[in-house]
């Protein structure tokens, strides 16, 4: 088991424990690959699922700071906040696995809250946009979340 994300196609790439690929469309960082801390950008490597958090909220769960707010996002709420980066439904927040690329110091991929999230249904897929995490279709999500165990290597590749 294990997820491959590639930053030019714009995919993520499950393969299940029989072997079977899921590949879906997702939107990593607007400003590119880039493991540094404060840059917006997508960090490249080995990479492992530190935690799945939301298991039980609801379709379009609002988090900050990776706790459900008891919002539901909308196209309403959106409105209501034009400018806030919406993480929704899931979240499976990555850690690095290369110590000095994209672990520790001002590189290190935990700290700097990188996940593979929810996001609103108006956002597009397929085209660069997220602050650095990656971006996927809130049903999608939820079956990936399902399926991933903690842990689960995960490999982000141009």
């Amino acid at each position: 088991m294990h997820i491959h994300i590639s930053i030019s196609q714009q995919t993520l790439t499950f393969t299940d424990t029989r072997g079977q690929h899921h590949c879906f469309s997702v939107s990593t960082a607007k400003n590119g690959p880039n493991q540094q801390e404060g840059s917006g950008g997508t960090p490249l490597g080995k990479h492992r699922v530190r935690a799945k958090i939301g298991a039980d909220a609801p379709l379009n769960a609002v988090f900050v700071g990776r706790r459900f707010t008891g919002e539901i996002y909308t196209p309403e709420l959106g409105a209501q906040h034009p400018k806030r980066d919406w993480i929704l439904t899931r979240i499976l927040w990555l850690a690095g696995g290369e110590p000095g690329f994209n672990q520790g110091g001002n590189v290190d991929t935990m700290r700097r809250y990188i996940y593979i999230h929810g996001t609103p249904d108006s956002e597009p897929m397929g085209v660069p946009l997220s602050h650095g995490c990656i971006r996927m279709r809130n049903t999608e999500l939820m079956w990936l979340f399902e399926q991933v165990a903690p842990y689960c290597p995960v490999i982000i590749e141009l």
